[in-house]
């Protein structure tokens, strides 16, 4: 089947879609970014879902042997350890090291290892929540970026902006490729961003129910179970704002929040590892899990690829609809308009 679309993103990564699957924490390992890949999109491992740079070596060559040669990247997130260790740039020896051709930035501000990435010939994504953040990146010479709204899971930002408002404002002034994100689950909304002048979207939260997700069953039937308003914010306290599924153990971290617990009291709380526990049994109402409002799409487990052939579809029916309602001015209408 051919490519319905051709946009700056499609022609960036050589994909059949313009829709990138961005790294997912503790989920988006070789197995589901190798899918990706061979389902014809381009997925982003999570470096910091390896225990150390040795295993994240281990995940490139791993994913290299099962993508069929399709392209597939590596997703870093930009920080600083609470205790000062230096733990971005070892991933980043990894990534050159193992010849890894895209990558995805995230967090902070990625200008210290823009440089060494780009001189190793690397396509460097950078995924930001506000449009003047997107604006940095674009002048600190990043490939593409990738603006997330509002109904994002993870994290949209301290000020969220809705999707549709936030696609819009960053197509009229960012000039390099854009892809926007932010509760998007279906072939009709990636036509949508696309009018709005996008260059592709992402998708995260869609992607879930994926059967190469390794998550346990049990909360991927959650997520299927879920609508739009099944997804809340937390975190504001610490000006790190996330959107996750509304579980029990979330209400309780918000009862903190309006307690004003302080940072040491809500910390042991939203740790990472009791979120891959949760994958692991499938506990998910002791767990903060990231989830986007575009949980109310992913109504299906099945495999990677059947998603992407239902987006496609999707995609192909919308642009068929938009055709049936616009008019063109004929010539001769056009010239006395004139």
């Amino acid at each position: 089947m051919t490519a319905p679309f051709k946009t700056r993103i499609t022609d960036l990564y050589g994909i059949r879609l313009p829709v990138i699957a961005s790294g997912l924490m503790w989920l988006a390992e070789p197995v589901y970014v190798a899918a990706v890949a061979r389902a014809g999109l381009i997925g982003f491992m999570t470096s910091a879902s390896f225990p150390d740079p040795a295993a994240l070596r281990a995940g490139i060559r791993q994913c290299r042997e099962l993508s069929a040669g399709k392209p597939f990247g590596v997703n870093v997130m930009i920080r600083v350890s609470r205790d000062g260790t230096d733990r971005v740039t070892p991933l980043i020896d990894a990534v050159i090291d193992e010849g890894v051709k895209y990558v995805e930035t995230a967090g902070n501000n990625p200008e210290g290892y823009l440089k060494r990435l780009k001189d190793a010939g690397i396509t460097v994504l950078h995924k930001v929540p506000g449009l003047r953040y997107a604006k940095k990146a674009e002048s600190l010479g990043v490939d593409a970026v990738t603006v997330v709204g509002a109904e994002a899971g993870g994290h949209p930002g301290i000020e969220p902006v809705g999707t549709m408002v936030m696609a819009a404002a960053a197509a009229r002034s960012i000039k390099i490729p854009l892809i926007v994100a932010g509760g998007i689950g279906t072939g009709e909304q990636l036509v949508g961003a696309l009018a709005m002048g996008a260059d592709g979207v992402a998708m995260g939260t869609r992607f879930l129910v994926s059967e190469e997700i390794w998550a346990h069953r049990s909360y991927k039937e959650r997520l299927v179970a879920a609508g739009e308003t099944d997804t809340t914010l937390l975190l504001q306290s610490m000006r790190n704002t996330q959107r996750a599924l509304k579980t029990g153990h979330v209400a309780m971290i918000q009862k903190l929040e309006q307690e004003k617990a302080d940072t040491a009291t809500l910390l042991p709380h939203i740790m990472g590892t009791i979120a891959h526990k949760a994958y692991e049994a499938g506990d998910f109402e002791k767990a903060m899990l990231s989830c986007g409002q575009g949980v109310v799409f992913a109504d299906k487990i099945e495999p990677l690829a059947a998603i992407v052939d239902r987006l496609e579809a999707e995609a192909r029916t919308a642009m068929s609809r938009l055709n049936t309602l616009y008019r063109a001015p004929s010539p001769v209408a056009a010239g006395h308009a004139a």
